[in-house]
């Protein structure tokens, strides 16, 4: 069993989802001998720095069922793969510019039998589909990314949280943050999990 950290802070996990789950270890580990999607130092804490960081965004909200989400430069699955898991009545749809990477996330949900996935390879500035939510894991500073998704983010809230972007950020985030004044909201990582790692890790939400 390669998840106990996943059920240490979300219980309730069907046993599709632990299945699923279980499977991503060997999975991103295979991939990653051949395409450098985590760094080499890091795959062995998969579970810890990238799928529940990933879930940290269920901590904040949860998310309803037919919600539409863009997980903008997804690279081999993060924040996306995860979360689809955990929501199985979201639907995902995964971008990224990278040719190789958005292959490996797209293996990934193939072999993982996930339906309520899909992957684009191309910039996020070509993407004209509309979602509720635009995901993302520090792709790019955060005025540029919401400038980029703006367009893609639709006006019918069926969500606890207006439609806008979500971001996973480390470190002091004042700057960019700064210009979204009461539209964003900061969360601290440490408030949900208790590992060193997430003592500097926030979750952006921004109310576009």
């Amino acid at each position: 069993m390669n998840y106990p950290i996943i059920e240490k802070y979300f219980s309730g996990l069907t046993g599709e989802q632990k299945q699923q789950f279980d499977a991503l270890r060997d999975l991103y580990t295979q991939w990653n001998t051949m395409i450098n999607i985590i760094s080499r130092k890091d795959i062995d804490n998969l579970y810890e720095r990238h799928i529940l960081h990933s879930l940290s965004i269920a901590c904040l909200i949860r998310f309803t069922e037919g919600t539409h989400i863009m997980d903008a430069g997804t690279g081999g699955g993060f924040p996306g793969i995860p979360l689809a898991i955990f929501f199985p009545a979201v639907t995902f749809h995964l971008v990224d510019s990278t040719g190789k990477k958005i292959k490996v996330a797209q293996s990934v949900t193939d072999t993982l039998g996930l339906k309520n996935v899909t992957t684009s390879h191309c910039r996020i500035e070509d993407e004209k589909a509309v979602f509720d939510f635009v995901v993302s894991r520090a792709v790019m500073a955060l005025p540029k990314l919401t400038k980029l998704v703006m367009k893609n983010i639709g006006k019918d809230h069926r969500n606890a949280l207006p439609n806008g972007v979500i971001c996973l950020k480390g470190g002091d985030v004042k700057n960019e943050t700064s210009s979204f004044g009461k539209n964003v909201i900061i969360s601290e990582l440490k408030t949900f999990f208790r590992e060193p790692y997430f003592d500097t890790k926030k979750l952006i939400y921004i109310a576009l």
